[in-house]
């Protein structure tokens, strides 16, 4: 498995964790029987879904800052948690080039999202790359 699959089931298992209120430790709990995860992989969906509910607060608050218009639970869920994770991996994952994190975040709006999503995000994350520069 690619990191890029990867990301899109941490996607995954943060949509399901939003909108239905799954406890995270048990949609990872369940990973193997959801999706197909190697196991070099684990860890890098384990960090990116942790990692992005222990910085929520400040993640929110990063992606409403720049987006003085939409309240973060005003937007759509497919949005909010690409803008989430990324924002994750541009402000607290070392070993992610935000570059990368922003353009793995707009692939996954041109499958998931509605066709505003990729501009919006795209702009949010740039903003948020550059204050956390």
């Amino acid at each position: 498995m690619s990191r890029r699959k990867a990301r899109e089931v941490a996607f995954k298992i943060l949509f399901k964790v939003d909108l239905v209120q799954e406890d995270p430790a048990e949609a990872l709990f369940n990973l193997d029987r959801d999706f197909i995860v190697k196991e070099e992989q684990r860890e890098f969906v384990t960090d990116l879904v942790m990692g992005t509910i222990n910085n929520l607060k400040e993640i929110d608050l990063q992606i409403t800052k720049f987006s003085p218009d939409w309240s973060v639970e005003r937007m759509p869920a497919v949005d909010r948690n690409l803008l989430r994770m990324a924002a994750y991996e541009i402000a607290f994952a070392e070993d992610i080039h935000p570059v990368v994190a922003i353009n793995e975040a707009v692939d996954l709006a041109k499958i998931y999202g509605d066709d505003n999503s990729r501009a919006f995000i795209n702009a949010i994350l740039d903003r948020i790359k550059d204050e956390n520069s």
